[in-house]
């Protein structure tokens, strides 16, 4: 699934430990994420859009077909 979060959390000039700590989980976690390496959940999808302002939808871009 593609997602602009690392360009959102750029452009809120956040590290990822500042928001990794604003959504809860760990660093780690966050790089991974950005990578494209681990897909969160939906409760954790929800509080990353609520930290942008944004909805799911301009957070992350669904691709159908694409297994992910």
């Amino acid at each position: 699934m593609k997602h602009c979060i690392k360009e959102l959390r750029s452009a809120f000039g956040w590290t990822q430990e500042q928001f990794s700590k604003s959504i809860g989980v760990s660093r780690q976690t966050v790089i991974s994420i950005e990578n494209g390496k681990y897909n969160p959940s939906l409760e954790l999808a929800f509080r990353i859009s609520k930290v942008f302002g944004k909805t799911i939808e301009e957070v992350f871009i669904f691709e159908e077909g694409r297994g992910e």
